[in-house]
């Protein structure tokens, strides 16, 4: 800043100062010993203030379940950050608007000041920061010097104010015509008061260029690009101006943006009624967020949409992705387990049964001249008389059982649990059962067929040391029962008389 300027203010009669409850919150601010009773007993003080403090406790700003009924539960509730920042903002502004030279275009400052704030604290929280006091306070005071500038150099500074289109123009003359910006004069004037350094330097970095790697000053620089969205005359290129900005320095993008600019709607009658300065949304400015919230309406149904299509295409995947990896534990042909799942199934099973000390009875069971039916009606009758005989096995057993194709027309039946007498009666009632009922029917009437199959059951009469030795020994038993006449089932236990 140039050194005259600098005299000139120093020596300036009417230059702002803080009123003296402010200078005690300043104190407050860089006490590392404050508490929130002290605050309390400051703002108390002030009555003005403590109504303040109490109403904002109470806004959808600081929304709480219950009513705040008294400064000490709105102190407690905001806490002394917020407190103090709050009180700060409060406070070191006031009469920086009073009637005077050039009012109408202080008020316009001002109301740019408290739209920056509202600004500065929703972008930052829409990037994840937890500084909303802070920025909301930097937002704030970040023009400040234009209302020093205006009331102590009212000859030469006004007519600035009125020339400049936007903030841009107006930062451009400063430069042209003080060889500094407001942006200087506040940081000097803030320095002098003696406010935390982060708001001198947040208020002296607020017209360079934008750095997107420190999120808080960026959204302090931001803020006014975003209230000149409801002070420009052209709301949609003010709109896109501010967009771009943002989205280049925090990446946020349109619909972030849009869900800012409603929040700053909302927030307008609260904010208003807090610094007892009218704010409102232009016409076209609420056609925006109409607008915005009409996309972010249908956004967030076809979000819906797209969620509940996503479920439904993740089902049928997991849908498909059961059935084949149940086709690929099935037999093809007869749909019963195929010999790879077989084993699989008899392997954990004969752990399970092992472990606990349970029988497990295997039936190893093979249809009787199978090659006859295949020589006298065809491959394609084998087979439908394969199926048939693999359903009717199923059926006539428990659903804890296991029914697998071991191969061409031979078949497992996995009896848990199952001591091998039961075992032996349970096939034995099956094939009972099987040769009256008909396989198939050709020209010469109703086919029916007749199983021979041996049981060997791990537990009891013998123990096996895996489950090859047992499917070899129910194998063994099925020979026997070939060899015996077929058309019968026995087990492997000495004296079990076949049949």
């Amino acid at each position: 800043m140039p050194p005259e300027l600098t005299a000139a203010l120093a020596l300036c009669r009417n230059l702002p100062s803080p009123p003296g409850i402010a200078l005690r919150i300043i104190e407050l601010a860089q006490d590392p010993e404050a508490d929130i009773t002290t605050a309390a007993d400051i703002i108390a003080i002030d009555m003005a203030l403590s109504a303040r403090m109490l109403r904002i406790a109470n806004s959808p700003l600081y929304a709480s379940r219950r009513r705040i009924e008294n400064l000490g539960q709105a102190l407690t509730m905001l806490g002394l950050n917020a407190t103090v920042t709050l009180a700060l903002g409060f406070t070191v502004t006031q009469g920086l608007t009073a009637a005077g030279d050039g009012q109408d275009l202080r008020e316009r400052a001002w109301r740019r000041s408290i739209l920056s704030a509202l600004a500065a604290s929703l972008l930052g929280q829409a990037r994840g920061l937890r500084k909303a006091e802070e920025l909301m306070l930097a937002g704030l005071l970040q023009d400040i010097g234009i209302l020093a500038l205006a009331q102590t150099q009212p000859d030469t500074y006004l007519p600035l104010l009125r020339q400049a289109a936007d903030n841009d123009a107006l930062v451009a003359l400063e430069r042209e015509q003080l060889q500094c910006t407001h942006a200087d004069v506040g940081a000097w004037i803030t320095e002098e008061w003696g406010l935390p350094r982060y708001l001198v330097d947040s208020i002296a970095r607020s017209e360079s260029p934008v750095d997107g790697e420190d999120s808080f000053q960026a959204c302090v620089a931001l803020s006014g690009a975003v209230a000149d969205i409801w002070l420009s005359a052209d709301a949609d290129a003010a709109r896109e101006h501010a967009l771009q900005q943002v989205h280049d320095t925090l990446g946020l993008d349109s619909a972030q943006f849009d869900q800012v600019l409603t929040r700053i709607g909302e927030s307008l009658p609260d904010i208003s009624a807090l610094f007892e300065t009218p704010l409102f949304s232009p016409s076209r400015v609420q056609q925006l967020i109409d607008h915005a919230q009409e996309l972010a309406t249908l956004r967030n149904l076809r979000e819906v949409q797209d969620a509940a299509l996503a479920r439904q295409r993740a089902d049928e995947f997991e849908a498909r992705a059961n059935r084949l990896a149940e086709q690929a534990h099935r037999d093809a042909l007869t749909g019963v387990l195929n010999r790879r799942q077989l084993e699989a199934v008899l392997e954990q099973e004969f752990l399970r049964a092992t472990r606990h000390g349970w029988p497990l009875s295997v039936a190893f069971i093979d249809l009787d001249d199978f090659k006859k039916i295949n020589d006298a009606h065809g491959h394609l009758m084998g087979d439908q008389v394969l199926r048939m005989f693999a359903s009717k096995l199923q059926e006539q057993l428990r659903n804890s059982d296991t029914v697998a194709r071991f191969g061409g027309e031979e078949f497992i039946a996995l009896l848990p649990n199952t001591t091998e007498p039961v075992a032996l009666e349970v096939v034995r009632r099956v094939l009972a059962n099987i040769v009256n009922t008909p396989m198939a029917e050709v020209p010469s009437g109703p086919l029916f067929v007749t199983f021979s199959a041996g049981v060997a059951t791990q537990g009891g009469y013998e123990r096996f040391a895996d489950v090859q030795d047992l499917l070899k020994a129910a194998d063994d038993v099925l020979y026997r029962s070939k060899n015996l006449g077929r058309n019968r089932v026995i087990a492997r236990s000495p004296g079990t008389a076949p049949a």
